[in-house]
């Protein structure tokens, strides 16, 4: 039983949520029409349904580029260990989740010693991201970098960085452990350049900006590379001992309790 009133806000809400389903005419229609006809009762009953299609669409949407992601199931912010992480870094993970560096074309480096958690750092931002509808995409970063170097030998490197730019976020997760050769490193770093102030990047790395030679192996492209992603980026360290050699200590010390 419905036992909200027709308000002003409520048809505005009907219009915007019929533009927005691009039925342009009924979005124009519809609300006047039915209000001189005084079907006030129906329109809060078109508002009920409509705002059940635009929840539907957005589940939709999120299980949609949920799959297209590639970001591992498991890794979210529900099931991350915030005591483990640094409250300053946390917070601004927290922060970074409303999304609104995306629209700024900012990117974000996570920065720390192998087994901190950078990765799932990264993917729960990734999920976080999906569930507002932004898309997002997440490979390893060696992953990634062959597969734009196979589409170079194969002419199709610009057919693959537009099929990238269609995300939001592209997440490159462990950028320090690729060795790369120059030619790694120069599609790494067209990547890099082809998103610069239009696309987020968001990269993971246990090798701080001094050691980004062994990576891009040329002085110039190395700070090139660097200047490009830190222009407009948030830049987070995840300053703490490994999660695994931490639970390694605690078993051990369980194992000798227990004997």
């Amino acid at each position: 039983m419905t036992t909200v009133g027709f308000t002003p806000e409520m048809g505005e809400r009907i219009t915007t949520l019929l533009t927005d389903f691009k039925l342009t005419t009924t979005a124009t229609e519809l609300v006047p029409r039915l209000l001189d006809v005084e079907a006030d009762e129906a329109l809060v009953v078109v508002a009920e349904v409509l705002e059940l299609e635009a929840q539907g669409r957005m589940e939709r949407r999120v299980d949609r580029l949920r799959r297209a992601s590639k970001l591992p199931l498991g890794k979210t912010l529900d099931s991350l260990d915030r005591a483990r992480v640094p409250k300053k870094v946390m917070r601004r993970i927290d922060d970074l989740a409303r999304g609104d560096f995306l629209e700024r074309a900012e990117n974000v480096l996570i920065f720390g010693q192998p087994g901190v958690g950078k990765s799932h750092l990264a993917s729960a931002l990734g999920h976080a991201l999906i569930e507002r509808g932004h898309s997002v995409l997440f490979a390893p970063t060696y992953q990634l970098v062959q597969q734009l170097l196979a589409a170079r030998r194969d002419l199709a490197l610009p057919r693959a960085l537009r099929r990238l730019d269609a995300f939001d976020l592209v997440i490159l997760d462990d950028i320090g452990y690729v060795q790369q050769s120059a030619d790694e490193a120069e599609v790494l770093f067209t990547l890099m350049a082809e998103r610069y102030e239009r696309r987020s990047l968001l990269i993971t790395s246990n090798l701080v900006f001094s050691e980004w030679g062994r990576i891009f192996k040329s002085p110039m492209t190395t700070a090139a590379a660097i200047d490009r992603l830190v222009h407009h980026a948030a830049i987070l360290e995840v300053d703490r001992r490994s999660i695994r050699a931490e639970d390694a200590e605690l078993r051990q010390k369980k194992e000798k309790r227990d004997l």
